[in-house]
């Protein structure tokens, strides 16, 4: 592999993984939340908007975590008409549907941005006592479809090039 394509890979292996990273930590402030809830009920005290707040961890959380999934083949997969085809015909209908998926999640990726910077310039709230700038909890949303967005055109491009390696998950083996 030329040495700008290696770099290039490594780079987005590393926004996908810096991403899962990041879904974590968001997982982890989950936690921290729930139990800062559970915490002032058995001791009678109450934090206003932990509740609020979970929830907006834990859409961080799975919006970030996106990309790093599909690129390890972990999204559920339809292989039913796939599976069926051969050659060509396999070929060109992997490249339809990455083609479609990146479409969906480029626009998907701008609404997100735009939601994001109109809740920013309306000074959208949330409703709870909180009353928290709906554009902070809408970030982690709108930068965790643009990397998804990138990822599908990422795998698009390595489909075109005849380099797209397909993960297999073995969960549906493990749960059987």
């Amino acid at each position: 592999m030329p040495r700008p394509t290696r770099a290039c890979r490594t780079a987005l292996d590393g926004l996908y993984d810096g991403a899962a990273a990041l879904a974590a930590l968001f997982m982890l402030a989950l936690l921290a939340m729930v139990m800062l809830s559970i915490l002032g009920r058995q001791l009678h005290f109450n934090l206003s908007g932990v509740d609020t707040y979970a929830g907006y961890m834990m859409a961080g959380a799975g919006f970030l975590a996106l990309a790093h999934t599909l690129k390890r083949g972990e999204h559920i997969r339809v292989t039913l008409l796939v599976s069926s085809l051969h050659g060509g015909l396999k070929r060109g209908f992997e490249i339809w549907a990455l083609f479609a998926a990146s479409l969906l999640a480029v626009l998907s990726a701008l609404y997100s941005c735009k939601l994001a910077w109109q809740s920013y310039l309306f000074h959208d709230v949330s409703t709870g006592n909180d009353a928290t700038p709906l554009w902070i909890p809408q970030i982690s949303m709108a930068v965790g479809t643009v990397i998804l967005a990138i990822a599908f055109v990422d795998e698009l491009v390595l489909e075109v090039l005849g380099r797209r390696v397909v993960p297999t998950s073995d969960e549906a083996t493990r749960n059987e």
